[in-house]
């Protein structure tokens, strides 16, 4: 079983940045390939970012250099660090992985983009 924490999120201005993480129980972590969702107002939770157990990484075009994702498997930790942050990115930040089909998911942490 994997559990995931999600925390780092906060209420920042357009332009700003935040880096949250996702903390991840067990060894289990620096085999799994790792991703970040957002989920708006209203909206579905939509992949932005992914991170192989080798380090590739993957991101949605909304996000291009702007979002980065890293894993620091010593921590059993992946981040997620957003630049130039705009209003629409306004969105409880969920990680998610995926072990034998089953899609785990943490609580999320809430990021608040004031205009």
């Amino acid at each position: 079983q994997l559990q995931l924490v999600e925390s780092g999120g906060a209420l920042v201005q357009a332009g700003g940045s935040l880096r949250p993480s996702c903390a991840a129980s067990g060894s289990i972590f620096r085999t799994l390939s790792m991703a970040w969702y957002p989920q708006g107002p209203k909206k579905q939770r939509e992949l932005v970012a992914t991170i192989t157990r080798g380090g590739s990484t993957n991101y949605t075009d909304s996000v291009k250099g702007r979002f980065t994702i890293s894993r620091d498997n010593a921590k059993n930790t992946v981040y997620l660090q957003m630049n130039s942050l705009k209003p629409e990115d306004t969105a409880v930040y969920y990680c998610r992985s995926t072990i034998n089909r089953y899609d785990y998911w943490g609580q999320g942490t809430q990021v608040t983009v004031s205009s």
